[in-house]
């Protein structure tokens, strides 16, 4: 059985900091007046999906962890819809585009995959997908 030590050990983890700096170097093209607006908000959605998988990694339960798994996928969808919108409204197109979206659809399958990996080890007894707890406050 693979124990993660921690979010950074994380295939997908990885791949959501890569599609973060991606969305950051695309939306750098964005006219001024898209800065506060879209490509804000792309870049949040963006960076929320690696910050949501570390913060359910280092939680103490197999349930939290799903649950921001879960947040993120939402962002990862949020971000789809943004790319979309980007190139409806003529914001973006071409390779570096299609290369995004890619890259969100693919970081969402392996969200999917990964809670119901956490799912069904949580149903077996003793088997912790992290080892990573935060630390006792009690003393102990």
């Amino acid at each position: 059985m693979n124990v993660v030590k921690g979010h950074k050990d994380l295939t997908v983890w990885k791949e959501a900091v890569e599609l973060a700096g991606a969305c950051y170097k695309m939306t750098e093209g964005f006219p001024s007046v898209e800065q506060r607006g879209l490509a804000s908000q792309m870049r949040r959605a963006a960076v929320s999906i690696a910050s949501n998988i570390a913060e359910g990694a280092a939680r103490t339960s197999n349930k939290e962890f799903v649950q921001f798994l879960y947040i993120s996928l939402g962002s990862a969808s949020e971000l789809d819809t943004q790319i979309e919108i980007a190139r409806t409204i003529g914001l973006s197109s071409g390779p570096e585009t299609e290369a995004l979206q890619a890259k969100v659809n693919g970081i969402s399958r392996m969200l999917q995959g990964l809670i119901q990996s956490v799912k069904t080890r949580s149903a077996q007894p003793g088997s912790p997908i992290t080892s990573h707890r935060s630390p006792r406050t009690d003393g102990q």
